[in-house]
């Protein structure tokens, strides 16, 4: 039987034993190797004699490093037909962190606190090709591109991003923050933000002017 190959990243040295002895269990896993951080990884994945099938990196907050090193990761300029598919594993599942691993390469995101053998079936299926999400981030996912589908035109408000013509788009149809928040899978604060983003952007100081510039433009129906 061939051995899949985890290459494994986490800056916490207990994470990452535990990690180790997870897939050690696992007769079909092999560690490929380890490093720290996403840099640290693409130094030692270059110099693998033989390459990794599948990257497993755990961070906390997705940050700009991060996506960076994700992007070289999943590069196949950089590895060719070797290039190794990414699993991420991390403590936040907001959206931006989520939008912006699968747009770096990630094949999967997992939110700490599942089991040691749902890690292990994320791991080969993943491994094998497909793509695994935890359930909290499939939601999400769901939620973020079935509002993207819905908008009736991309070209309304060319100033906004994507999110905040959702969140445009649902002002229009007269939901309060609270619903905004829930339709969405956003907190609050965040819903705010974007509020504020939006208004500034069209130069409005209140909803109701927001709500009727958003269906002049064919936006909330």
């Amino acid at each position: 039987m061939t051995q899949k190959r985890i290459f494994l990243v986490d800056g916490d040295p207990v994470f990452l034993a535990g990690l180790r002895v997870t897939i050690d269990d696992d007769a079909a896993l092999d560690v490929a190797g380890e490093a720290t951080t996403g840099t640290e990884a693409v130094s030692a994945l270059r110099q693998l004699p033989q390459p990794a099938d599948l990257v497993l990196m755990n961070v906390g907050v997705v940050d700009r490093a991060d996506t960076e090193s994700m992007r070289v990761i999943t590069s196949r300029a950089e590895f060719g037909p070797t290039t190794p598919r990414l699993l991420v594993v991390s403590s936040t599942e907001d959206d931006d962190a989520v939008i912006a691993a699968l747009r770096a390469g990630a094949r999967g995101y997992l939110v700490k606190g599942g089991s040691r053998e749902e890690l292990l079936h994320s791991i080969h299926i993943v491994a094998d090709g497909a793509a695994v999400f935890s359930p909290s981030v499939a939601a999400k996912l769901g939620a973020y591109f079935s509002a993207i589908h819905d908008l009736p035109s991309r070209t309304a408000f060319p100033a906004l991003t994507d999110r905040e013509r959702e969140v445009l788009d649902l002002i229009a149809r007269g939901y309060d923050n609270r619903r905004i928040a829930r339709e969405l899978v956003l907190s609050h604060k965040t819903v705010s933000n974007h509020i504020s983003h939006v208004f500034a952007k069209l130069q409005v100081t209140d909803r109701t002017t927001a709500a009727m510039r958003a269906r002049d433009a064919g936006l909330g129906t």
